[in-house]
């Protein structure tokens, strides 16, 4: 019996590694919170308020990888929320940093998902 060499499936782990990485990135900037000097509560309240962007990724990524169309559907109108939201369409690098992964990730996604 001949042995099958797998291959790997760029397009179907590449969105999903991007946006477990992008996760990260954001998440990074929830740590700002430790630094301001508040008490135990206002620094939970804090975190959970800065982590709210990561648990909306989180969701929607869980529902992608299930789901790939909708997933893609989703990642594409949460850019549109992002760029209007946050205002990253006043500032080229910040459109670059926070809302671009956000439309490529639904783009990638909306690539893989079957045509049915």
């Amino acid at each position: 019996m001949a042995k099958r060499k797998k291959r790997f499936d760029w397009l179907l782990w590449t969105p999903r590694i991007l946006v477990i990485i992008y996760i990260l990135f954001l998440s990074m900037f929830a740590f700002d919170v430790f630094g301001e000097g508040y008490g135990f509560p206002e620094v939970l309240i804090g975190l959970f308020m800065h982590l709210i962007p990561s648990l909306v990724l989180i969701a929607l990524l869980v529902v992608a990888w299930k789901w790939p169309r909708w997933g893609g559907i989703a990642f594409l109108v949460l850019g549109v929320i992002f760029t209007i939201f946050f205002k990253t369409y006043q500032d080229l690098v910040v459109f670059l940093l926070i809302s671009l992964p956000v439309f490529v990730v639904g783009g990638l996604f909306l690539a893989k998902s079957p045509s049915s």
